[in-house]
């Protein structure tokens, strides 16, 4: 499966935000980063493609025709690729459970690892909502936070077929950034609680352009980040061990390359614990 010999070789690839169709997605560096590592399985966990923007201006170029390409040849050469949509591509929620070219389309799933672990594999969007209104939704209850993930779906599948913009947690969350990280904090925690709910060991997600990965209240959370700003993904490997990937950003020519700018060498692939602290502290 692999496309160059010293590839990376991994068991599962988890990949999101990449808004493939606006001018922020890194196109060049993602196929720099799928040139150097293979993959069993490739969970797509939302706003691959960014429907949005497309909506509003056509932006395609064949970079980001490049990274499509990509994909379809790993999973003509036997991986298997499951493509969880976001809020972004929501367009795809109208075709769950089929398949296209060999591509699965879920809303979310449960993915055992090599170890035995499970984790629910969902973008994240469907708790805008939630975590925006968390305080008054606790006293209400259980009945409430279900409402409210109804609510969040529906309301913005009508709010795309009206022609107007997705209400996202994240846009909204950037207006006030100095609170940022207490929502990060309090998305973390609902989708650990969710994962919980469906009997999981952890969870994996996109959404927020945070990539993490920590133990919250006895659970796994992982976040695979983003390809417009931070460059991350998460991979498991054969033991089941999970782990966060930085892809190292292009050095300049004069730069070094003593071990402190490893993490900036083209074609590296760096655990984020040694690439240092993440790009993208804000929401995204």
């Amino acid at each position: 499966m692999a496309d160059d010999a010293d590839a990376l070789r991994v068991r599962t690839l988890f990949l999101s935000d990449l808004h493939l169709g606006t001018k922020g997605c890194q196109a060049e560096l993602l196929l720099d980063f799928l040139r150097a590592v293979d993959a069993d399985e490739i969970y797509l966990v939302g706003d691959i493609v960014d429907g949005w923007k497309l909506r509003a201006g056509w932006y395609w170029p064949q970079a980001h025709n490049d990274v499509v390409q990509k994909l379809l040849r790993k999973v003509r050469k036997g991986s298997r690729l499951v493509y969880v949509p976001g809020n972004h591509d929501e367009f795809l929620r109208d075709f769950l459970d089929m398949h296209f070219g060999g591509i699965e389309i879920q809303d979310q799933l449960l993915h055992e690892a090599a170890d035995g672990k499970r984790y629910l594999v969902i973008h994240g969007d469907q708790f805008d909502l939630v975590v925006r209104h968390a305080r008054w939704l606790a006293l209400l209850g259980d009945g409430a936070y279900t409402a409210a993930l109804f609510v969040n779906t529906h309301l913005n599948r009508l709010r795309r077929r009206l022609g107007l913009t997705y209400w996202s947690l994240s846009a909204w969350a950037k207006l006030k950034v100095k609170n940022a990280v207490n929502f990060i904090g309090r998305f973390e925690e609902f989708l650990v609680a969710e994962a919980r709910r469906a009997g999981a060991d952890g969870v994996i997600c996109g959404h927020i352009h945070h990539a993490a990965s920590r133990e919250i209240q006895g659970l796994r959370y992982l976040n695979t980040g983003d390809w417009v700003e931070s460059c991350t993904a998460v991979v498991e490997h054969y033991d089941g061990r999970m782990e966060v990937i930085r892809f190292a950003e292009w050095a300049r020519a004069s730069a070094p390359a003593g071990p402190a700018e490893a993490a900036r060498l083209p074609g590296r692939l760096v655990p984020a614990a040694e690439a240092g602290p993440a790009a993208a502290r804000a929401v995204a």
